[in-house]
């Protein structure tokens, strides 16, 4: 029998570095849009650097033809403190990654507000799917032409 005192569980240190550890992207955006976390994963999806992305604003994995969409719902989910997305949704969206390729990502956010309740910002936990997608659109592709 372990008669050591228990270790006191820090659940501070346990948070930062399960986020900077995790192998998906962990991206979060102040009410501005402007990115002040990214982690490993996030470097490793998408192929800026934390030095490279933090500050920056998220059109640098936004697609141009997506931009007006994500930011008309980003300023109104900061504005309302509502969002259509959240309780665990999984949202399917294309990014783009450094050099310009298109991907497929899946995600969920996590609204942070200040004590009184108003938006500060979100983050996203992100994973590359494109390799999923690419082979669901090509199971697709010959279950039709099959028919």
């Amino acid at each position: 029998m372990n008669t050591a005192p228990p270790i006191p569980f820090d659940a501070e240190r346990f948070a930062i570095a399960l986020a900077a550890a995790m192998p998906d992207a962990v991206v979060y955006a102040d009410a501005d849009g402007r990115i002040r976390y990214w982690n490993s994963g996030a470097e490793a999806i998408f192929g800026f650097t934390a030095a490279e992305a933090i500050g920056q604003m998220l059109d640098i994995i936004v697609p141009v033809t997506l931009r007006q969409r994500h930011w008309d719902g980003y300023e109104k989910t900061m504005r309302t403190g509502q969002t259509r997305y959240g309780g665990g949704d999984l949202l399917a969206v294309p990014a783009i990654r450094k050099d310009g390729t298109r991907i497929s990502t899946e995600f969920t956010i996590v609204p942070f507000r200040d004590d009184a309740g108003k938006m500060t910002g979100i983050a996203a936990i992100m994973r590359d799917v494109t390799k999923r997608f690419e082979e669901m659109r090509a199971l697709r592709k010959a279950a039709s032409a099959a028919s």
